[in-house]
């Protein structure tokens, strides 16, 4: 009896043992944030697009000074009476223009540079990127965890209860 009743208890002591270990996952964290900062890579994309930026602002800065000049210019013959008041609005008119195209070039420039610098970073965190999710199969890990963020980083997808859900709810 007392044997029976210490296999029954060493059973159920394994069953339950068996089943919290099946649900038992692996989790891993990194500071994604620092790790793409001390990648060479990203110091040579920084550099680059810091080129590209610099410019862009060297001709942008040489729109505003042409724009300066003529405004002097233009303050200049004002100040002599070469101008009639119609030719005074005319050129205030040509240089309201110019205004508007160096803010359009701004704006313009703005975008290229987010773009210079999407396309300098992807391939980089593209390659980041699959090396965690390498190293999670690896090691076994269910889940990666960014430590800068609180993001997840990598999921094995056997934790996604996302069909069960939609099912229940009818969807």
């Amino acid at each position: 009896m007392k044997t029976t009743i210490k296999s029954i208890t060493l059973i159920f002591a394994l069953f339950l043992l068996s089943n919290t270990t099946s649900y038992a996952q692996k989790i891993a964290y990194l500071n994604y944030q620092a790790l793409v900062a001390e990648m060479p890579e990203v110091k040579q994309a920084r550099s680059s697009l810091e080129t590209f930026q610099k410019q862009l602002q060297s001709k942008g800065q040489k729109m505003v000074e042409s724009l300066q000049a003529e405004y002097q210019a233009i303050q200049g013959k004002v100040e002599r009476g070469e101008l009639s008041p119609v030719q005074q609005e005319t050129e205030g008119k040509k240089l309201e223009t110019k205004q508007r195209e160096i803010a359009q070039y701004e704006q313009e420039m703005q975008q290229q540079i987010i773009q210079k610098e999407q396309s300098l970073l992807q391939p980089i965190l593209t390659q980041v990127n699959d090396v965690i999710s390498a190293v999670a199969n690896e090691k076994g890990y269910q889940y990666v965890l960014d430590q800068s963020t609180g993001g997840i980083l990598f999921t094995d997808k056997t934790g996604d209860i996302t069909a069960e859900v939609k099912a229940k709810l009818g969807l």
